[in-house]
C-alpha cells in the first residue's frame, strides 16, 4: 500500500502542485534502520505561497488529492489507505534535510528520503523519548556518517545537546 501511496506523491510532484519532497520521521528512518510500528507516513514538502499571498497554502494538495480519491481523516489524508501527514519544513535544519534528501526505492518506487544523518539530527533536536530511541538505534546500527553527522549538528547548533546526549547515553561511545 505504502507504494502506492508514493507513487501518488510523485505523480503530484510530476504534475506540479508540490515541489521537491522527502519521507521523513519513522518511515524515514527504516530506510536505514530495523522496521518499526509507525501510525503515518511524513512527507516534508517545498512549498511556495500563492502568488500575491503571504501565507502557504496546502489547499492545492488537498484538491488534487480529493480527486484522487485520498479522504482526509483528522491531521492526515489517506492515500491508497495509508495515513500521510503532509508537512512544511518548520526550521533551517528541516529545509537543508529537504534539499540534501537522496533518492531510494519503495518496491521499485522511487522515493526521496531524508538522509539518516538529517533524520538523526532532527531527532536529537526535538528530544522526545522516542527520538532519542532513533538516534540510539542509528548510533549502534553504525548507520551514520559520522563527519556529516557532526558537521550537520555543528551548523544548526545542537553541539550542546548532542553533548548531553553523549553523556546521558553513550559515555566513552562515539557515533
Amino acid at each position: 500500500m505504502i507504494k502506492e501511496a508514493i507513487s501518488i506523491i510523485n505523480q503530484m510532484q510530476a504534475d506540479g502542485i508540490i515541489g521537491r519532497y522527502a519521507i521523513g520521521g519513522a518511515i524515514g528512518a527504516t530506510f536505514y534502520l530495523e522496521p518499526v510500528s509507525t501510525v503515518d507516513l511524513d512527507i516534508f514538502i517545498a512549498v511556495e505561497p500563492q502568488p500575491g499571498q503571504f501565507i502557504i497554502s496546502l489547499q492545492p494538495v488537498f484538491d488534487y488529492l480529493k480527486a484522487k480519491n485520498a479522504v482526509p481523516e483528522g491531521e492526515y489524508i489517506l492515500i491508497a489507505g495509508w495515513p500521510v501527514q503532509f508537512l512544511v519544513p518548520d526550521s533551517p535544519l528541516v529545509e537543508e534535510a529537504l534539499s540534501a534528501a537522496v533518492q531510494s526505492d519503495v518496491d521499485d518506487e522511487p522515493a526521496w528520503v531524508f538522509r539518516p544523518e538529517y533524520l538523526a539530527a532532527i531527532a536529537l533536536q526535538t528530544g522526545r523519548a522516542k527520538d532519542k530511541n532513533r538516534l540510539l538505534e542509528f548510533i549502534e546500527q553504525k548507520a551514520l556518517d559520522s563527519e556529516r553527522f557532526l558537521k550537520i549538528i555543528e551548523k544548526h547548533h545542537l553541539t550542546n545537546k548532542w553533548q548531553q546526549f553523549e553523556q546521558q547515553f553513550l559515555g566513552d561511545d562515539n557515533p
